[in-house]
């Protein structure tokens, strides 16, 4: 760790977790954690470092399945060449324990369309729009500034559907139960 700068590095050592005895008598005092190049799937380990704000997983197992604590601090991460594939549900993790992520980058998953990896150019807007969408923190999505444009355009997208009153709502209720009786 070097002292001052409360940044380690763990690149390259085949390791599917950070130590123990290391996160505990370090843990604490991590800001940026880099971790690429190794075989890390289960990211619970991460509880032990609160007061990280960067996180580089590049070249990792890490898919949409991944078990990932909350982590308020969290601004940057990197998750490129990684086994992401399902991108609703990775989306969803990180939005939900990652509340205040600003840099995002997926790049060469297969969750994130992109003509290195055979998606078309519509395929990777229509990705943007939709992490966009989800995390409205975000400054920058992979190599790219998220433009007030873009923000608009995934807003109308994927916008919430506004909920009925419950006068339409019931009525809408009663009907669908009548239809569904004929199906």
């Amino acid at each position: 760790m070097a002292e001052g700068k409360r940044r380690w590095t763990l690149a390259y050592l085949d390791l599917v977790e950070v130590p123990f005895d290391l996160a505990e008598k370090y843990g604490g005092l991590i800001e940026e954690l880099d971790l690429s190049y190794n075989r890390v799937t289960d990211l619970r380990f991460m509880s032990d470092f609160p007061k990280v704000s960067t996180l580089i997983l590049d070249h990792n197992n890490i898919s949409c399945q991944v078990k990932l604590p909350s982590l308020p601090e969290l601004i940057t991460l990197w998750v490129n060449h990684n086994k992401i594939r399902n991108l609703g549900v990775f989306v969803a993790t990180i939005s939900k324990t990652c509340p205040n992520l600003r840099f995002l980058s997926m790049m060469n998953n297969e969750a994130a369309p992109s003509y290195f990896n055979g998606g078309s150019y519509q395929q990777y807007v229509d990705f943007r729009y939709y992490v966009i969408s989800k995390i409205p923190t975000l400054e920058a999505l992979d190599d790219k500034q998220v433009t007030s444009d873009e923000r608009r355009e995934a807003e109308r997208i994927y916008r919430k559907p506004i909920k009925r009153s419950k006068k339409n709502s019931s009525s809408n209720n009663a009907a669908k139960r009548r239809s569904s009786c004929w199906n």
